[in-house]
């Protein structure tokens, strides 16, 4: 079975960002950046499945500046087989990236696809459902457990996905898209030795245009603001004082 996980690199979601100053978007010049947390939790699955003998061959797979192959070397670092990087400027949105990543399976035919449940920098958490769509496969969204058997010629997944409600189980037959959700497992620490050794390792190298995906926006962003500071708390000796507090701010 081979597995295909999409990564991202991202603005470190502890980094401090500001918005620019014609507001046009946020200013994230020199801020560091790091895989996606989320995307970190899927690549962890991907390659726990190959170490159980489930799978064959996990492929990183991650779209962006050439800046992307830092990510893709550290996934190679952690476990994954290949790493393949679709390089351009452009400013991603999550359809085109759907787009390139269905490009992709039709390459490689994975069996199952993983990548995180939302990107850290925007939080759409659209690109695995639009991939699911465009290939017209079954998909689990927000994943806490994942297990996958035999069965028959091919394979089943079980799903354990977070809901409003709590939690549901799904069964689905393989191929199938998961998106890792904060609880799916813990990612591994990456060695320094293994991080030397990745970087030795070659990167497979696709075009957008190689592979005719249209990376055109589709969104156009108006402007962008700093969130309103928050007025400081107020200590109160008791609940009487606390209603006459919220009843003279209008919220009761």
């Amino acid at each position: 079975m081979k597995i295909l996980v999409a990564v991202k690199r991202v603005v470190d979601p502890d980094a401090r960002v500001r918005v620019r100053a014609d507001g046009s978007a946020l200013d994230v010049s020199g801020a560091q950046r790091v895989m996606n947390p989320f995307d970190e939790i899927a690549l962890e699955e991907a390659v726990h499945l190959k170490e159980k003998g489930l799978a064959t061959e996990v492929i990183a797979v991650s779209a962006g500046e050439p800046e992307s192959q830092e990510i893709l070397r550290t996934a190679l670092a952690r476990g994954a087989d290949r790493a393949v990087l679709i390089p351009t400027a452009a400013a991603l949105q999550p359809l085109a990236v759907a787009k390139l990543l269905r490009a992709v399976c039709e390459r490689e035919s994975p069996q199952l696809v993983v990548c995180g449940k939302q990107a850290t920098d925007d939080d759409a958490a659209q690109t695995g459902p639009m991939l699911a769509a465009m290939l017209g496969w079954p998909q689990a969204a927000f994943a806490s457990e994942l297990s996958i058997e035999a069965q028959g010629g091919g394979y089943r997944a079980t799903v354990v996905r977070e809901v409003d409600e709590g939690s549901e189980t799904v069964e689905l037959p393989l191929p199938a898209v998961v998106t890792a959700g904060l609880r799916l497992n813990e990612a591994r620490f990456t060695s320094l030795a293994k991080l030397v050794k990745a970087r030795k390792m070659p990167l497979e190298i696709l075009a957008p245009e190689v592979l005719g995906v249209d990376l055109g926006s589709r969104l156009e962003t108006l402007s962008v603001i700093e969130a309103p500071r928050r007025e400081p708390g107020v200590r109160v000796k008791s609940v009487a004082e606390l209603v006459r507090i919220l009843k003279e701010r209008g919220v009761v």
